[in-house]
């Protein structure tokens, strides 16, 4: 609804939203990454949009708008600087502040319209999970390549067990490394990445409750928990052989945060999931 305030930028009236800021992967309150949410945002213009997504300053802000026909739901999803066409937290995290609302969806899986297509998103217990997008590029990462990520990530190349391409949208390249200590251990070297989006991943140890550790590097800083790269290292894990059936990967640990992201599989089709809990509720004025 509209409110009698002028926006000091451009002297019209500002219209309030409805807002939600939500935690994603984990069951610990704080543990997982924040989403923000703008519900209802059909007012908003796409260039307002990227300004809150840049003024929130998280990872991801999204905006709930009416769906095409055939979704229950679309949603746009913007990175402090740019749209992106997909990203996982910030889906499950969109879908269950539209269930919280109350979305009621037209069937047993709920169908998210994106930039991407339509993703699809089911309940899995207390957790919610999406169907993995297919991959856009993959197979080994050229030698030049490969060498730039271990130099961008301070690592030896016999470090490293094999280097893909995992891109679902975002543009992930994905290093399998022999030991999880030397992924807790990566220091990166941002000036280094020149483009490069990568997310590392190692088989936990003996005693660990997950099979699997990860951690993502955009270029600039390191993401806590990233389901669109949880996304294309199952499905490389899997389809490789690496990984025998479902798991769950932890992410977060070097940022204090403990991500659980659990990976199913149903036929051909592997489902992301995890816990997804609002911890904001409010309204913006814009």
């Amino acid at each position: 609804m509209r409110i009698l305030a002028p926006d000091s930028q451009t002297g019209g009236p500002m219209e309030r939203y409805r807002f939600t800021q939500l935690d994603v992967f984990s069951s610990r309150a704080l543990g997982g990454n924040p989403l923000a949410v703008v519900h209802d945002a059909g007012g908003l213009e796409e260039a307002q949009m990227a300004r809150f997504a840049n003024w929130t300053n998280l990872s991801e802000t999204t905006f709930l708008l009416p769906p095409p026909q055939g979704a229950d739901y679309a949603v746009r999803i913007f990175t402090p600087a740019r749209e992106l066409p997909f990203a996982g937290h910030p889906t499950l995290g969109s879908c269950q502040a539209w269930l919280d609302a109350g979305g009621q969806p037209q069937g047993d899986i709920i169908l998210q319209h994106c930039a991407a297509g339509q993703v699809p998103v089911r309940r899995d217990g207390s957790r919610l999970a999406f169907r993995a997008p297919p991959l856009l590029r993959s197979g080994p990462a050229a030698e030049d390549t490969r060498a730039a990520a271990c130099r961008a990530l301070s690592l030896e190349e016999s470090q490293v067990a094999a280097a893909e391409w995992i891109d679902n949208g975002p543009g992930w390249l994905g290093l399998l490394l022999k030991d999880v200590e030397v992924l807790r251990a990566i220091v990166p070297d941002y000036a280094a990445f020149n483009g490069l989006k990568l997310g590392v991943v190692a088989p936990a140890g003996a005693d660990d409750p997950c099979q699997f550790e990860l951690r993502a590097f955009t270029g600039a800083y390191e993401d806590p928990v990233t389901g669109s790269l949880n996304a294309g290292v199952a499905q490389w894990l899997i389809g490789s052989g690496i990984a025998t059936g479902d798991y769950i990967a932890a992410q977060g640990h070097a940022l204090g945060r403990e991500g659980r992201i659990h990976i199913t599989t149903d036929g051909s089709d592997i489902w992301v999931g995890g816990e997804v809990a609002s911890r904001i509720t409010g309204t913006l004025e814009i």
